[in-house]
């Protein structure tokens, strides 16, 4: 059978189903509706089928899209329309999950199956609420128990409501944690940030451009013996210098004025 002909049968029962179908379940839907007894539609007819839908609803001519979420196909609306879906459904289309709900849920998520002690370990905190807020939801379940654990504790794991509240097909479709932190790292400086001056000739200019001018710097050298050569400016200058102070050493210190000393 040409598949142009499956294509009208494959929309109905995606548009018709109060869940997700998978491929498999379109095949045995659409070969129980035709009573096939020797032309059976195979499941390579029905994915080719799905693409071409797919592609037909991609179009911006349509609000709606077929999606692979939850576990199977769906006929879901676009991201573009939500704000006029939500009038529809108040504010219980709009409720969203708490902090402490989305931690928990994460935690199993990205860890599941995994046990409530596991849970509380990494957050740190009791979460007996949000597990059972997240179980009353649906977007998780009880998937067993750790028999390898003291007291056999329950597992938890994600459920197909969790990948159709998310609009993922399967947990492998999470965003990977490397991805969400390279996300948030700094970006370092590139060599190009860098001007073509050396930066220590760059940081010497900066620190003498902060500094006030000096009228002189004396040229000191020393010789073999390690004695200080100083030029004969300088010398004069520190004479000088050397006189001043012992001037005024003999004049003795200057008189001083008490504060509280009143003139009369």
């Amino acid at each position: 059978m040409e598949i142009s002909t499956i294509i009208p049968h494959i929309e109905v029962l995606i548009f018709a189903s109060d869940k997700p179908l998978t491929s498999l379940d379109i095949v045995e839907l659409i070969n129980n509706s035709f009573g096939f007894l020797e032309e059976r539609i195979m499941l390579d007819q029905v994915e080719s089928a799905l693409e071409g839908i797919k592609e037909k609803y991609d179009s911006e001519f349509y609000p709606f899209e077929v999606k692979e979420s939850g576990g199977g196909w769906q006929f879901l609306t676009k991201k573009d329309y939500h704000k006029t879906i939500a009038q529809l459904n108040g504010d219980k289309f709009l409720k969203r999950l708490s902090n402490a709900a989305l931690e928990t849920l994460a935690i199993i998520a990205y860890k599941q199956p995994i046990t409530k002690g596991e849970i509380e370990a990494i957050r740190g905190v009791n979460s007996d609420y949000s597990i059972q807020k997240l179980l009353e939801k649906e977007l998780i379940l009880i998937s067993g128990r750790n028999e390898h654990a003291p007291g056999k504790p329950l597992v938890y794991a994600t459920s197909k409501n969790f990948m159709d509240y998310f609009g993922i097909n399967s947990a492998a479709d999470l965003p990977k944690i490397s991805e969400v932190l390279a996300e948030q790292l700094v970006e370092g400086t590139r060599p190009e940030d860098f001007t073509n001056q050396p930066l220590a000739e760059h940081i010497g200019n900066e620190s003498l451009e902060d500094e006030a001018p000096t009228e002189h710097i004396s040229a000191i050298a020393v010789n073999q013996d390690g004695e200080l050569i100083i030029p004969e400016e300088d010398a004069n200058t520190e004479e000088n210098a050397s006189e001043s102070k012992d001037q005024d050493a003999a004049d003795g210190p200057a008189e001083e004025t008490d504060p509280e000393e009143k003139p009369e």
